[in-house]
């Protein structure tokens, strides 16, 4: 069989539509999108064309996204850019334990800034409590950011309720939703989120790396942290990736009218897959009931995670220890939710795409199955 990648949490292949795009744009449409020539315009309509789909895909205008180089600076952008507009006065920020790291950084670079960060965390099962975020919010918050999917177990938040809940009592306060994992794979409209910024990313819907964008609601105001020449509208200055941009615009394009049909072959995968997880022993599951289908963390107790991720690869068969960002390090996300020593040790990340089939789920469960025997016996 051929090789089974299970990590598509990390980053996805790109589909052909967006190789397509990116070869284009750097065979022919090659110029520089701010240049007054043929080239240059030709390359800016490829930007247009790219910003119009994403725009289509969260249903808003194309003027309120703005491309980024991906998820962890339309992160950064959102978070630092709001707080320093909107944190003048007001020096509260609220957001959850289980952060990405390019949100969890920059709300600690915020507290060296002095804002007050209130974390919040999630329930003994998994879930959070809309009430705690009610709670936490006051008259001095300026800014609410939490994800929308974790990284790690595919927990899924309650956004809509959350920001619902905290612009009832403070209407002046900004919300950003960290929707990377979520985009393209749960239907959302932006308007739905009750959020005034998104962060979004190329590579993890089928595009190429090094694109991202973030979606600003009209009125809001976001202080740029690259200066240069001007471009997306100042928000963001430097050259645009085109290629990458172009790819991420028709990964997107492509996916769109398919994202509730691939939900629902990703939910008859993720059933198969937790049947054959249950039906071996020693094997504990870490996402939560209700976690997005396309991720599954799993403990398999007394086999240290790279011992078993290494054997599964001699296999043919790649998934990941955790999020690609902590390189190895312990999972401070899972312990957040409720996972021992042991448990951290031992997990792995299994995260499925569009295209994962029953036959690539059963050749990972046999493996899992002869890694326990073979790994234990030595």
């Amino acid at each position: 069989m051929a090789n089974i990648y299970l990590d598509n949490a990390a980053t996805t292949k790109p589909c052909e539509a967006a190789i397509k795009a990116a070869t284009e744009c750097m065979t022919e449409d090659f110029g520089n999108p701010s240049s007054l020539h043929k080239m240059g315009v030709n390359a800016e309509k490829r930007v247009t064309e790219a910003r119009r789909a994403i725009a289509l895909a969260l249903m808003c205008e194309p003027e309120c996204i703005f491309f980024t180089s991906g998820a962890t600076e339309s992160n950064n952008l959102a978070v630092l850019g709001a707080a320093e507009t909107y944190g003048r006065r007001k020096k509260r920020v609220v957001t959850t334990s289980v952060e990405h790291p390019s949100i969890a950084e920059t709300m600690n670079r915020l507290e060296e800034r002095g804002f007050e960060v209130v974390r919040i965390s999630p329930k003994k099962d998994g879930t959070f409590d809309v009430n705690d975020f009610t709670a936490a919010v006051n008259e001095d918050t300026c800014l609410i950011s939490c994800m929308l999917v974790n990284n790690e177990n595919g927990a899924v938040l309650p956004i809509k309720r959350i920001f619902t809940a905290a612009k009832r009592n403070f209407p002046d306060i900004i919300t950003h939703c960290d929707a990377v994992q979520g985009f393209m794979r749960i239907p959302f409209k932006a308007a739905e989120l009750s959020a005034d910024l998104i962060s979004v990313s190329g590579h993890k819907v089928y595009g190429i790396k090094g694109s991202g964008a973030l979606y600003i609601k009209k009125g809001i105001r976001v202080i740029p942290q690259t200066r240069g020449g001007g471009q997306e509208k100042g928000i963001r200055s430097g050259t645009e990736s085109v290629p990458a941009i172009a790819a991420f615009g028709a990964a997107v394009k492509e996916m769109s009218p398919k994202t509730a049909l691939a939900l629902t072959s990703a939910e008859t995968v993720k059933e198969h897959l937790v049947s054959g997880i249950s039906s071996l022993d020693g094997i504990k599951i870490n996402s939560p009931d209700g976690a997005l289908p396309y991720i599954t963390n799993i403990s398999v107790m007394g086999i240290r995670s790279e011992i078993m991720l290494h054997f599964l690869e001699s296999k043919g068969i790649y998934v990941s220890s955790g999020s690609a960002c902590s390189k190895g390090k312990k999972s401070s996300v899972l312990r957040e939710f409720g996972a021992n020593d042991a448990e951290i040790d031992s997990a792995l990340r299994i995260s499925i795409s569009r295209n994962t089939t029953i036959e690539e789920i059963d050749a990972l469960l046999s493996a899992i199955a002869e890694g326990k025997s073979v790994l234990f016996r030595a």
